[in-house]
């Protein structure tokens, strides 16, 4: 028995474009229209592209419905009209990017005053985006006739959509030589300068954040396609004048100058990390670390830690004097002094500063006893893991040091000394000033004596772990061997027998208990063809690395295990670009 079909099915769309006096709204009104057009639906399209129609579609994306329509339905048509003005369609494209008179009314979208309505804006921005993609040299050539451009856009910098159509003026723009003229034409316009001048105690919070995202992108970016780019290829003048002492003197400046605000320091230091990055953040930088066996991406330029120098005092003020925050409520009691995001803030600038290994930076943190004030922090603040992380990246950027035919910034050396005197001298300074073995072994009886009492296991016991550790590791083998045998060697002799105890069997004994028993697995089968991957990680990252990780009762950052064909790879911690998160004000 067979059924009779008739599989062929006619849009209500064609039947209402038979009738003459059909309106764009009820063609708008039908719920495959956005099909239809993406379809090529040839009918549609010559009804899109009139000019009466278009004009309606952009007036859609600019002009906020009045206020006393349904709030479900208010933005339905203009949220319609962009998609179909952004359906990648070439004779749409076509319309709006030739006819100067639709981009005289999407210009004008600019001009009003702040704030925009952010989901207007967002439609305003996705639609010039596409055309800049689609339309280059029509749409550049129209914005660069308008010499208050850049100026409108910068003014509405409060609206995430204004930073999306800067990156894309900056990424989306092909060939590479109009690219290059595009890039040209900003620096002239002095975006960088302007993006920078944002970043101010006086600015609005939200101004300074965007403006800081944008800058950071902006660095991101350039780096990226300098790294693709030809060997003859002009250089990026914008992420040139971002790396120049000026720059970020300026930025400096700007963070520093009049009252302190925690906005202007937190948002200009996530520029200054930015530029302070040797490789991609997030999981792409990772999987570049194992694949290049440690190497750097990037260098990071002179001109920025010559900049940067000067300012490592003010600095640390913030770490000693950091701004007003008032007490808050945690799981773990009313904390009446938070470390705050701006402190949070210096100690992963610290981190990122160590990590370079220039001499003269590392002379002057010595000198200034950061280290010995993290380390206060630390203990402090047993329940900020966001710390923790970047005091133990601290510690190990010390104990790690390459040797002098490594290290990356050979060039900015202090004429005090030579490069190993000064860093041996932070290695000094971290066991004889810093007391870190006697820290170490002093939080760790007293949290053993607060758990005797029935208390709870402080919060950094996890990361307190893996420099007790580290120290450890490099006492057996490292670039520091001799010089921390002998540091050893020089404790007070109760110190040091307390150590040795420590080491031989409390610190023994929590390594076994973090240690994951391995399960035999010769019987076991599956049937997934993903069985016989390779782990792009090396070796020795094993389970039982894995198990210290994960037991340590800490709070790790969001990226600690890395999802791929169902299978779960753990990365380690150290390795790891932290994510920003409310967290940081504890």
């Amino acid at each position: 028995m067979f059924w009779k079909f008739d599989l062929h099915t006619t849009s209500h769309i064609d039947q209402l474009l038979d009738r003459e006096d059909v309106t764009l709204r009820e063609l708008m009104e039908e719920d495959d229209v956005l099909q239809e057009c993406k379809a090529q639906n040839r009918r549609l399209l010559l009804f899109l592209s009139q000019d009466h129609c278009m004009q309606e579609l952009v007036r859609l994306i600019t002009t906020e419905p009045p206020a006393d329509l349904e709030e479900r339905s208010r933005f339905k048509f203009p949220n319609i009209a962009c998609e179909l003005l952004t359906s990648d369609v070439s004779i749409i494209n076509d319309k709006l990017g030739a006819d100067d008179s639709l981009l005289e009314v999407l210009y004008h979208f600019l001009e009003q005053d702040p704030p925009l309505n952010p989901l207007l804006a967002s439609f305003f921005s996705k639609t010039i985006g596409n055309l800049i993609a689609r339309k280059t040299e029509q749409v550049i050539t129209f914005l660069k006739k308008k010499e208050g451009f850049i100026g409108l856009v910068l003014k509405h910098i409060d609206a995430s959509a204004m930073m999306d159509l800067l990156l894309r003026l900056i990424s989306c723009v092909e060939p590479a030589p109009l690219r290059q003229e595009v890039l040209h034409w900003l620096n002239e316009e002095k975006l960088v300068q302007r993006l920078t001048e944002l970043i101010h105690t006086g600015k609005d919070e939200e101004r300074q954040s965007n403006a800081s995202q944008t800058l950071c992108d902006i660095i991101r970016l350039s780096r990226d396609q300098a790294n693709q780019m030809q060997e003859n290829m002009e250089a990026d003048p914008l992420l040139a004048v971002l790396e120049s002492q000026e720059s970020v003197a300026g930025l400096l400046k700007n963070m520093f100058e009049g009252e302190r605000s925690e906005a202007s320091i937190v948002n200009g230091t996530q520029v200054l990390l930015t530029l302070l990055e040797t490789r991609r953040s997030g999981l792409e930088g990772l999987m570049d670390l194992y694949s290049q066996g440690y190497e750097r991406s990037y260098t990071v330029s002179s001109s920025i830690l010559n900049a940067i120098e000067p300012h490592i005092k003010d600095f640390q003020q913030l770490l000693l004097d950091p701004p007003k925050k008032s007490a808050i409520l945690t799981t773990v009691g009313v904390l009446e002094q938070p470390l705050g995001n701006a402190r949070l803030h210096v100690a992963r600038l610290v981190a990122a500063l160590l990590q370079t290994n220039a001499l003269s930076i590392c002379q002057e943190l010595c000198n200034l006893s950061t280290m010995d004030l993290l380390l206060d922090l630390f203990f402090k603040y047993s329940w900020n893991n966001f710390l923790h992380f970047q005091v133990e990246l601290c510690v190990a950027a010390i104990l790690n040091h390459p040797s002098s035919e490594e290290r990356p910034n050979p060039g900015l050396q202090n004429h005090d000394g030579n490069p190993t005197s000064i860093h041996n001298a932070l290695v000094a300074h971290l066991f004889q000033k810093c007391q870190l073995v006697q820290r170490i072994l002093d939080a760790w009886e007293e949290n053993d004596k607060i758990q005797g009492e029935g208390g709870t296991r402080r919060g950094n016991m996890g990361h307190l772990t893996r420099i007790a550790n580290m120290v450890v590791q490099n006492l057996e083998k490292g670039p520091v061997q001799s010089q921390i045998t002998d540091l050893i060697k020089e404790l007070p002799e109760d110190c040091r027998g307390r150590w040795e105890s420590f080491v031989d069997e409390t610190l023994r004994e929590t390594n076994r208990r973090n240690t994951v028993e391995l399960v035999s697995t010769h019987n076991m089968h599956s049937s997934s063809e993903d069985d016989d991957m390779e782990s792009p990680f090396p070796n020795d990252l094993s389970l039982q690395q894995v198990g210290h990780h994960t037991s340590m009762e800490t709070k790790m950052t969001p990226h600690t295990t890395v999802t791929c064909n169902n299978k779960y790879t753990f990365i380690p911690s150290n390795l790891l670009v932290e994510k920003e998160s409310t967290l940081h004000q504890c």
